[in-house]
């Protein structure tokens, strides 16, 4: 039996993006989804983490995304707007091709906008927006996914969990990031309380019948529910809009139907917003970047935390002492390194 293990970060990088070379996946896709995945883990998200790397391969073996896919940018320079064609890949190394003019275009113009279409995606958001904040820009970033939401006071599945993300840059430390699912919980939550034996919390799930449930199983089998009621369902049909109607990429249900079911990755598009604070506050008095300390600080001051802040704390760790896996994790890796896309079977 395997033992649980400890690795640097750099280490559970390398094995993890093996993994998807030896099941095909090109130096570009390979990186830039390995990244994503470890990050995860290295942050303690284990939602977005190693229990990720089955489901990519799934996607990958049944056709659904091109391994060995290039990203390309489809406009020139000089406009608000960066356009990413992920060619049918997945869309982290879409992201990473499109970062920099997104960058030099919002610090010219104040404001810039990326739209990254045809992309399977599955990773958390906050790794993008963390790269633009890291460029001393804030960054809202959204997307669709496939429909497994209810909207509020409906019966069915038609949204997705639809993330959105926010990030505001902060000199000499870490930003201010949340992210999260306009659904009550991310659908890797529920498929982990599932594998846990665990009951759900009451109000997160409809089972296929429209009815409450606590079952995962029913809830995976039916449908989940927004966040705050109608306030969540209202964002997840704004992200729907912007992210997908209006950059004339895939909705969620659009999505579902394009994929057939909901183990696979989903294939949609993207939307990433950047600011450049001190172009909004141009011939102001007040600094931004002061402004905003002082708001941090309040908060701070009542007792309260700022989102990320376990997140980071956990990535600290991890950089310091490396990335402690399970023994049940450890075996998985070894899998998947000998056997590849077969490991599946």
């Amino acid at each position: 039996m395997t033992d649980p293990i400890t690795l640097p970060v750099a280490t559970l990088q390398s094995r993890v993006e093996a993994i998807f070379r030896k099941a095909g996946l090109n130096a570009v896709q390979a990186g830039a989804v390995a990244a994503v995945i470890v990050a995860g883990e290295r942050d303690a998200c284990k939602s977005h983490g190693l229990f990720r790397i089955e489901g990519t391969l799934r996607t990958v073996r049944t056709g659904k995304v091109d391994p060995q896919a290039t990203p390309r940018l489809i406009d020139g320079p000089g406009a608000g707007i960066v356009r990413v064609d992920a060619a049918s890949g997945f869309a982290n190394p879409a992201f990473d091709l499109g970062l920099p003019d997104l960058v030099a275009r919002a610090r010219d113009l104040g404001l810039a906008a990326m739209v990254i279409t045809d992309c399977t995606h599955f990773s958390a958001l906050w790794a993008e927006v963390e790269a633009v904040t890291a460029q001393s820009l804030a960054c809202m970033a959204m997307c669709p996914s496939y429909a497994t939401v209810a909207p509020a006071g409906g019966t069915t599945a038609l949204l997705g969990t639809n993330p959105f993300a926010f990030g505001w840059p902060r000199a000499g430390g870490d930003p201010y990031v949340f992210d999260f699912a306009t659904s009550v919980a991310a659908r890797g939550e529920i498929e982990l309380y599932r594998r846990a034996g665990k009951r759900l919390p009451e109000g997160w799930a409809l089972d296929a019948d429209g009815a409450p449930t606590t079952d995962p199983a029913a809830a995976l089998a039916g449908a989940m529910l927004p966040f705050g009621g109608h306030k969540g369902s209202a964002i997840s049909t704004m992200i729907e809009l912007l992210a997908g109607v209006m950059i004339g990429d895939l909705t969620s249900q659009a999505a579902l139907d394009h994929l057939g079911t909901t183990t696979l990755a989903p294939k949609h598009g993207e939307l990433i917003l950047a600011f450049a604070p001190d172009r909004f506050a141009a011939g102001r008095p007040d600094d931004p970047q002061s402004g905003a300390e002082a708001l941090f600080a309040a908060i701070l001051g009542q007792g309260a935390r700022l989102p990320s802040q376990r997140r980071f704390a956990a990535r600290a760790q991890s950089l310091a002492q490396g990335i402690s896996l399970t023994a049940e994790e450890a075996a998985l890796l070894d899998r998947f390194e000998a056997q590849g896309l077969a490991a599946l079977d």
